[in-house]
């Protein structure tokens, strides 16, 4: 299917924008309170609350394509640690654990760092500059 290889750099900025918007919801709930869940109104000071903060703002930053690399191998990495402490207790297997969407979030990120954000981002405007 090469029919889409010419979109290929505008694909994966919509995939960097995309990623982003889906994480940044875990934070806008974790912090802000939206959309309202039973993750929204933790602390701070907690481990849910940290984790809400860097996804509050290294999502915004992937979303916008700023420190792109940075911010989606930071995400690369708490979504790991998500994966490891919330989900591997339960079993191994993703499936049955329920982490299938913190591992696929993980190996995302880590692409996203290594591809870049594509040529829709504030990075890209950047560098022409």
């Amino acid at each position: 299917m090469t029919f889409l290889t010419p979109y290929q750099p505008q694909i994966l900025s919509l995939f960097r924008i995309m990623s982003g918007l889906l994480l940044l919801q875990h934070g806008t709930t974790k912090i802000l309170g939206f959309p309202a869940s039973q993750m929204s109104g933790a602390s701070i000071t907690s481990m849910g609350g940290i984790a809400g903060v860097i996804e509050l703002i290294f999502g915004a930053l992937l979303v916008i394509g700023l420190f792109s690399r940075l911010s989606a191998f930071i995400l690369s990495g708490l979504t790991a640690v998500a994966y490891f402490i919330a989900h591997m207790p339960q079993g191994f297997f993703p499936m049955l654990n329920g982490g299938e969407l913190a591992a696929l979030y993980s190996f995302a990120f880590l692409y996203l760092a290594a591809a870049g954000p594509g040529p829709w981002s504030v990075d890209a405007m950047r560098s022409k500059g």
